[in-house]
């Protein structure tokens, strides 16, 4: 009996002990720096970080590969990133504590805080809230190339290129993102608080928090003990060094600079409803709102390969999902040289970052969903194959309309105007200026932050390709926006059309103005004096140093020097002054072109 029992005991401590190993939690990081290492070698990435939140604990960070390539100085958990977007829910939890206090209401009109912010309509000036600005349902498209390519020197002047931006749909009627939006609820804060957005970022939020290593600007980052410099890949195989780009205007929409053990404390605040270490920073009314679905984004139906991520909304400042059956909060954020993640499962009190050094990159969603599956004990997917097929087709795709584009042997018709024609400054009021010069023979583009080579298509069309420094110019793909230029009555180039928001019908079309050249004080005395035509007196003088054009009853026009004593009146476009000279050089004569006509004036002697 005894050896019976023993027996049956002996069975049954097996049995626990065979359980107890069965059922031992594993490691969910084991194995993933080989996983990692081939996400970075499939989408020739330099590197990335990672940290993990449970609850209120980072249970992992860690770095892979380089934040400086060229020297294989590689990425800790430390080094500061772009996070680009994600900045967003940042300043909108500024405007939640305003609301919180009482100093706004997110569902009155944002003229009533800030009146300076004018709209395209009197309909979108009554009836645009906060609310509506933070979660991006204002009718507004991005109209994103009127910031990137024409950087700013303050908020105000981003903002008051709202008012000339057209809407691509009504009030609320559909979901468009918009980085204008979240910088005019920066300028909001500013306004209110007495304080620049910056200096309420870091005494509400990155003090409280302890996000110490935090910083807003480029210029800040730079001057740290750890931080990456920014990459992109060049003809899909090699590895570029970006430049950083500065967005200091744009700040509210995506300028913090963040490394992921900091961002693991904003993760942790609102997994926690807004508390850090037992204090409620954020309002937790306000938490409860932001990660709530306040616009539909699209009809986010799962796909076939993924059928269990579905439907997709926005909060404030959060994109809203369900993946593979977890309620899943998250917002990337990409800027030049930088992609980022950050998210969260709020019923599973789990959170991720990624922070990467490489534009447009796919490699912060393959992380962060390779780290998801482990934690959220889910069947294995192959998620860099996944969307490494997806990226693949879709440059297939792309080559193979290419391909199909019908090739017009006929002679393509020249250019309406010598190419000299078509220099000048071309100005939208939504947009900005740029220029367009010859350079040897041929037309370039110049943004501000943009050089582009023009190839003549047919008549006034031509395509935009852009210049880089190290890699010259790139015309093996589509290329840049398409610019067709545009004549006035008199024949003359009078500005040019750019389809640089395409949910627009019509392209955004710029002014020409004739690009002034510089003249000495003695060469202008030459065209001073009294014009005559008629019964009108034509009155040429010089004013701090500039040259003035004034007929009685009008405003009085600036010339500015666009050819061989040849003027334009600033800002009239196709209004000219061309000045006659005698066979001893005298000016005795101006002709005033304009697009109805050309009429002489004789100068007084």
């Amino acid at each position: 009996m005894r050896r019976t029992c023993l027996f049956l005991a002996l069975c049954l401590l097996n049995t626990v002990l065979f359980a107890q190993k069965k059922h031992a939690p594993s490691d969910p990081f084991s194995g993933l720096d080989t996983a990692f290492a081939r996400v970075l070698k499939d989408w020739h990435a330099v590197g990335f970080a990672v940290a993990v939140v449970d609850k209120d604990k980072v249970i992992y960070s860690n770095g892979f590969g380089y934040k400086d390539w060229e020297n294989k100085v590689p990425v800790t958990p430390h080094t500061l990133f772009a996070i680009g977007s994600c900045t967003k829910a940042f300043t909108a939890s500024l405007i939640g504590m305003l609301d919180e206090k009482g100093t706004l209401d997110i569902d009155k009109p944002v003229r009533n805080y800030l009146p300076e912010l004018k709209f395209y309509n009197n309909t979108m000036n009554d009836n645009i809230t906060l609310r509506d600005m933070m979660c991006h349902r204002t009718g507004l498209p991005r109209h994103d190339f009127a910031w990137y390519l024409f950087s700013g020197d303050s908020r105000d002047s981003m903002i008051r290129k709202v008012q000339y931006q057209e809407p691509s749909a009504g009030i609320r009627e559909k979901w468009q993102y918009n980085n204008f939006m979240f910088v005019a609820q920066g300028v909001v804060v500013e306004k209110l608080s007495g304080k620049s957005w910056e200096e309420n970022i870091k005494e509400k939020i990155l003090q409280p928090l302890g996000m110490n290593e935090t910083d807003l600007s480029i210029n800040d980052m730079i001057r740290t003990q750890d931080f990456s410099l920014g990459y992109g890949v060049i003809r899909d195989a090699f590895i570029h060094k970006e430049d950083y780009f500065v967005i200091d205007a744009m700040g509210p929409a995506g300028s913090i600079n963040s490394n992921v053990l900091d961002m693991a404390n904003w993760v942790t605040t609102w997994i926690n409803g807004g508390k850090f270490n037992g204090k409620q920073i954020l309002p937790a009314k306000y938490v409860n709102e932001a990660i709530s679905s306040q616009m539909v984004m699209g009809a986010g139906l799962p796909a076939k390969q993924s059928p269990d991520v579905l439907f997709a909304t926005y909060g404030f400042g959060w994109m809203l999902d369900v993946y593979r059956g977890h309620y899943r909060v998250e917002h990337g954020g990409n800027i030049d040289g930088f992609s980022a993640n950050t998210c969260f499962f709020p019923s599973d009190s789990i959170g991720i970052i990624v922070l990467s050094n490489q534009s447009g990159s796919a490699v912060p969603s393959i992380v962060r969903n390779l780290v998801a599956d482990r934690l959220l004990h889910l069947p294995y997917k192959d998620w860099d194959t996944y969307l490494k097929d997806i990226a693949d087709k879709a440059k297939r795709d792309i080559r193979s309309a290419e391909a199909a584009q019908v090739v017009d042997h006929n002679p393509a018709p020249g250019p309406s105007h010598p190419l000299t024609d078509y220099t000048g400054i071309y100005s939208n009021p939504g947009y900005g200026s740029f220029e367009v010069a010859m350079v040897k023979d041929s037309l370039t583009i110049l943004f501000p932050r943009y050089k582009g080579w023009l190839r003549h298509q047919r008549y006034d069309i031509f395509q935009s390709f852009e210049k880089d420094a190290k890699y010259g110019i790139d015309t093996s793909g589509t290329g840049g926006p398409k610019i067709q230029f545009n004549m006035d009555l008199a024949g003359n180039i009078s500005g040019l059309s750019a389809n640089l928001e395409p949910s627009l019908a019509n392209p955004i079309v710029f002014i020409r103005t004739p690009k002034a050249k510089a003249v000495s004080a003695e060469i202008l005395q030459k065209y001073v004096g009294d014009y005559v035509i008629g019964p009108v007196t034509i009155k040429v003088y010089i004013k701090g140093g500039l040259l003035y054009f004034f007929v009685p009853g009008q405003p009085e026009y600036e010339l500015a020097n666009v050819g061989v004593d040849k003027f334009a009146l600033k800002p009239l476009n196709g209004y000219f002054a061309q000045f006659v000279l005698d066979d001893q050089g005298q000016v005795n004569a101006l002709l005033a072109i304009q697009p109805n006509g050309t009429f002489k004036a004789t100068k007084k002697k």
